[in-house]
């Protein structure tokens, strides 16, 4: 027991003894740089949320029972409609929106991309797919991108602004040069739609010199359509029946009409980024068709023919961060549905052949930054769409028909059969963002249109002359938004 005693003692002195090693320091974590508001890590991914919160309303001097979205085409009422005396005032959160924004990096070169953007601006029976596929809940994009640094190759598909939009820099999604409008249907004479699309872009010389091509989703608008869920048809001869559009199906909203399309519209652009300012070209080619039938003899012919135009644009800094210009546009036949007050793309020869409009838009402005938290803008713009008439068995067939008789489109409940030859707007307007910092963006914005609709002359003036109903609109809105992210 001593033995025992004694060993154990002398152990406990040698440890006593033994050096005891300084304390250490705490693991230094080597820290990036600090992400933006509203990004975050997802495991090997970056995740950016993004949107805002919006009150908005608007003052209107003609009614179109519309939300903050102008219908620059049929919604502005002619002197024989009740509405053309009625103001309107509205308030909405409707667009209101929120994004996602996933981003990837397998690799040095390789990078991957993911977008979510939707907001609430649609109502389910007027759905359809014209323009911005307004389908609810809606979708304004969803997309995915490939891109390789090595080959300058960037590949989008998805739902997307179309390819005919114009863009800041370079021809990639999230850099639309976009009107900074409270109006969600934007200017007259802006070229754009969202809609399914699959690009492909290839930049050149360190990204100043860019191009894409892109198909994309069809439709047509025709100046008349089946009606839903009635069903009427276009006039023809008698005993032709025209079968280019149907009420829709599984999907899609019953209400509205969707074009017969057999392939989608092509669109090829090149963009140059030469260090003082953005420039664009674009070619567009659209196939438009449908069939005919000939009920006495139980008939038919299929019509097929094709819509093409020219369009381009160009941003100039004239006071680099402070002042810019703009001017965009588009020119050819049956482009109509890429223009924002959306003319008719064709009508009909008596025996059902669809014949293309020629038609054009055109949209310019300057964008001011007078200090960092204001923003001024003012545009002008301008759509309009060639008559293309016909007469056949004493009656006139087509669009822009020049005997119709139009001198009851002054007299308020009578009937009016005028047909939109064109659309002028111009506007004025500015947003303040009063509140900037970590807890977001608290902005206010408000502006001015005035519109004024025209429409093809026919008889019904003094004594004999020609007449041309026209209408006119003056517009109030504003807006306020907080965006947390941004």
């Amino acid at each position: 027991m001593g033995q025992l005693k004694a060993q154990s003692a002398r152990v406990q002195a040698a440890v006593a003894a033994r050096p005891v090693p300084p304390p250490q320091a705490a693991p230094v974590i080597a820290m990036g740089p600090a992400l933006p508001l509203g990004t975050f890590q997802l495991g090997a991914v970056t995740v950016t949320l993004g949107g805002f919160a919006a009150l908005e309303g608007v003052y209107r001097s003609r009614n179109e029972a519309a939300s903050i979205d102008t219908n620059f085409n049929g919604g502005i009422p002619l002197p024989n409609n009740p509405n053309y005396h009625i103001p309107e005032f509205r308030l909405t959160a409707q667009q209101s929106r929120f994004d996602i924004l996933v981003q990837a990096q397998p690799d040095p070169v390789t990078k991957l991309s993911f977008y979510l953007e939707s907001d609430f601006l649609a109502a389910g029976s007027s759905s359809n797919n014209y323009q911005s596929n307004s389908y609810t809940p809606r979708v304004r994009q969803f997309w995915g991108m490939y891109e390789n640094s090595n080959w300058g190759l960037h590949v989008v598909a998805g739902q997307t602004w179309s390819l005919a939009t114009m863009y800041t820099q370079g021809l990639l999604p999230r850099h639309e040069q976009v009107p900074l409008s409270i109006d969600a249907q934007y200017v007259v004479g802006f070229n754009w739609a969202r809609q399914a699309s699959f690009r492909v872009v290839k930049d050149f010389d360190n990204q100043k010199l860019w191009a894409a091509f892109s198909v994309e989703e069809p439709a047509t608008v025709f100046n008349s359509t089946v009606s839903c869920p009635a069903g009427t048809q276009p006039t023809l001869l008698p005993g032709y029946v025209e079968e280019n559009t149907q009420c829709g199906g599984p999907n899609v909203n019953p209400l509205a009409s969707y074009s017969d399309n057999f392939a989608p519209d092509l669109i090829a652009k090149v963009a140059a980024d030469p260090g003082w300012g953005h420039y664009e070209l674009y070619g567009m080619l659209r196939f438009l068709d449908g069939r005919t039938t000939y009920l006495p003899t139980n008939t038919g012919h299929n019509y097929a023919t094709t819509g093409e135009g020219i369009g381009g644009g160009m941003i100039l800094p004239l006071i680099p961060k402070m002042l810019s210009f703009q001017v965009s546009g588009l020119i050819g036949q049956g482009v109509g549905r890429y223009g924002t007050a959306q003319l008719p793309d064709a009508t009909f020869s008596p025996t059902g052949k669809i014949e293309p409009l020629s038609e054009y838009s055109i949209m310019g402005g300057f964008v001011g930054h007078p200090t960092p938290a204001v923003d001024l803008y003012t545009y002008g713009g301008a759509e309009e769409a060639d008559s293309k008439s016909y007469f056949a068995g004493g009656t006139h067939y087509g669009y822009g028909i020049t005997n119709a008789s139009l001198g009851s489109c002054a007299l308020e409940g009578a009937s009016c059969s005028a047909q939109t030859s064109g659309v002028l707007e111009g506007t004025i307007g500015g947003w303040y963002r009063f509140m900037k910092n970590k807890y977001g963006t608290v902005a206010a914005g408000a502006q001015y249109e005035f519109i004024q609709r025209s429409t093809f002359a026919g008889p019904g003036g003094v004594k004999g002359t020609r007449f041309s109903p026209s209408s006119n609109e003056n517009a109030v809105l504003f807006s306020f938004r907080y965006m947390p992210f941004g």
